[in-house]
Order: C-alpha cells, then structure tokens, then sequence
C-alpha cells in the first residue's frame, strides 16, 4: 500500500471514529437532561422540570387530543403536585438514545421505557409500564411523546367496562 493510501485510510478511520464518539457524546448528554427530567417529576421540582423544558415545548400523549405547550405543562404539574400526586417514582428505567438521520422529524431522541409508580392524595396507587420518547433539542427538552395503557390505570382505580 502506498504511503499517500495508508495516510488516507488512516485519516478516514479517524473521522469515522471522531463521528462515533461525538454521537456517543450527544447520546450520553441527552440521557443525563432525561435522567434529571425524570429526577425532578419524582422530587416534585417543577422549577427543574420548566429548566429543562424548552421554551416552544410541546408534549403528546398518551391519547390523540392530548397535545400540550409549556406553559400549561408546567401549570398542570403545579396542579398535580398540589392537589393529586402524593408520590411518584420509575422502576427499571431503560433509556436509548437514538439519531434520527431523515424524515418528518429528524434530531435527537432518548427513549425511556419504565415502571411508573404513582400514589395519589387519598391513598389510591398505581403502577404501569410507561414509555416517553423525549427529543432534545440545544440541552432542552423540545418534545415528549408519552404512551401508556389508561384502560389499566382506570382499572387499578376501581373503574369498570362493565
């Protein structure tokens, strides 16, 4: 092989690594804001959780119309805090980052797959599987989309289909 070839090669190699690390980087980043995310729900710090959130926030789920903005997020978790969670706490978190190269929405992404514990004002408690697909855009938190079974919650609260 030629001395300009192995120079060639050598340098690619170093880029294609450099791109490896620096994704494994941003994954990393991005995992942490999650982490501290979900840190401030189950603290119930909702001056951390408006820190992380970006300011053209928006979530969906887990039904169709329930899309939400920041500001009403933030508001609601007030309100929850206040009048309808006791505790809340997350149980064999798996969290995946993931860059989306093309498409509708591409960026970056951490999925975290969970066991969400919830105990309600009153005594009530719940516990579901949860999965919240945060993308983060410049350190924040731009978008979640959340899924969750609602039946089985509303089942584990006493209320019927019958």
């Amino acid at each position: 092989m030629k001395l300009s070839n192995l120079l060639l090669f050598l340098a690619l190699v170093g880029m294609t690594f450099a791109c490896v690390q620096g994704s494994d980087e941003v994954g990393k980043t991005n995992i942490a804001i999650v982490e501290q995310y979900v840190e401030a729900v189950s603290s119930k710090n909702t001056t951390e959780m408006e820190s992380l959130l970006a300011m053209d926030y928006v979530g969906y789920g887990p039904s169709i119309g329930d899309t939400i903005r920041r500001e009403q997020a933030i508001a609601n978790w007030k309100d929850y805090i206040e009048t309808l969670y006791e505790d809340i706490n997350y149980e064999k978190v798996r969290l995946l980052p993931v860059h989306v190269k093309e498409g509708d929405n591409p960026g970056e992404y951490v999925s975290m797959y969970s066991i969400v514990n919830i105990e309600f004002k009153g005594g009530d408690k719940v516990r579901t599987w949860a999965n919240t697909v945060y993308k983060i855009e410049n350190g924040k938190i731009a978008t979640t989309y959340t899924f969750y079974n609602e039946a089985d919650v509303l089942e584990q609260l006493g209320y019927s289909y019958f």
